[in-house]
This record gives C-alpha cells, structure tokens and sequence, in this order.
C-alpha cells in the first residue's frame, strides 16, 4: 500500500494528500513533522536525507519532495487528466506547478503565511508582509484573469496545474488579510470546495501553527 508521511497540516503534505484523494488511490498516512517526530529518525533519514517531508513510498519506491511526488503520482496511477503522454500537453500543467513553486509559493507561504501568521506579533517584519501581500495581489489577480476564459487553470478540468496554487486558496482566504477583488479566483476556489478530496486533506483548520515558527 501507499505510504505518505507529513503532518496533515503542512501545506506541502496537503498538496500530495489532495492529489492522492483525487487518484482514489488506498493509502496509509503516517504522521510525521511538528509534534509527531520522525523526520529526525535514523529510519526516516535513510529514505529522505533531507529529513522533510512529504515522504512517499509506493511499494518499495520512494519519492519526496512535494512536486516530484506529485508528477511521480499522476506518471504512475493517474489518467490523461492528469499525465499526458503529449509533451506539450503536460507542459501546460508543469508549467503552472514550477510558478507556483517559485513565484506564488514563496510570496504567500513563507512571505505572509509564515512572516504574518506564523510569526508571533512582536517578531514581525511588517515591511516584508506589506510588500509579500502587494505580490500575493499581483499573483492572484494573474490567476484570476487567466480564469476569466476557463474553470481551470489548465482549461475546462482539473490538471496538476490546480493542485500547488489550489492548496493555497483555503489559507489565503481563511487569514485576515487585505485582498483584492478576485471574482474568478473565488469561483475557481468554490469549485474546488465542491471535491471531496479537497475538502477533506486541504480544508483543515491550521490554529496550531498560529505564532509557531519551531512547529
């Protein structure tokens, strides 16, 4: 059976766990990171050297890294919804993964998610949250352009292109923080609320890592 390591509230675990809830695919999570331990585990360390999580092992192979699981997952056991055999179709997915990697990811996840709600009030950098919620605006109002022409962001279905930005609605919406106008990322938002997968492993409330930083 499918082994998925990581803390039900890591973002980054969400985004696997969500992916795995749409393939349909029986699996066994393991906690792991936070309170629960085990990345620091000589166990844990022989299959993840970089002691993080997520943390796969899918009948003997293991994969971390959140985005290679992901790609790892759809490649093995998903349908051409998820993994296109057409390199030009694929790229429409990976291309909205690697940017919400390396743009949206950093701006919301570390910049505000971390600088505002996980960093106790007296430790934050209050320029650095103001100028990460001005990209935080840009990215989405990005996506919500992108949006206003389709459901998702890779046409009319859910692709890979969804999972990472997708993951991050639930926070951006739930924090109380200034936000533009985005008609069609909440659209696009409500649609996702309607998938079980998605309400069960990224709607999860996340009030134990308010002002922890060490968690």
């Amino acid at each position: 059976m499918l082994k998925v390591w990581g803390r039900r509230s890591s973002f980054n675990v969400q985004k696997v766990l969500w992916l795995v809830g749409e393939l349909g695919l029986a699996h066994e999570h393991i906690p792991a990171g936070g309170s629960f331990g085990v990345k620091d585990t000589a166990e844990f360390l022989a299959m993840n050297p970089h002691g993080r999580v997520p943390l796969i092992d899918d009948h003997g192979t293991i994969v971390w890294e959140s985005h290679a699981i992901l790609r790892y997952l759809a490649a093995r056991h998903g349908t051409p919804d998820f993994w296109s055999e057409d390199p030009a179709l694929q790229s429409q997915a990976d291309r909205w993964m690697d940017w919400s990697q390396t743009s949206l990811q950093p701006a919301f996840l570390t910049g505000v998610f971390w600088g505002f709600y996980r960093t106790p009030p007296d430790l934050r950098n209050g320029a650095a949250i103001e100028k990460n919620l001005a990209l935080c605006a840009q990215y989405f109002r990005l996506l919500d352009q992108v949006l206003s022409n389709q459901p998702f962001l890779a046409g009319d279905r859910l692709t890979l292109a969804d999972i990472p930005a997708g993951t991050a609605l639930y926070r951006y919406f739930e924090l109380e923080i200034d936000r533009p106008s985005l008609p069609n990322v909440e659209a696009w938002y409500e649609r996702l609320q309607q998938r079980a997968a998605y309400q069960e492993h990224v709607m999860i409330p996340f009030d134990e890592l308010r002002g922890r930083l060490d968690y």
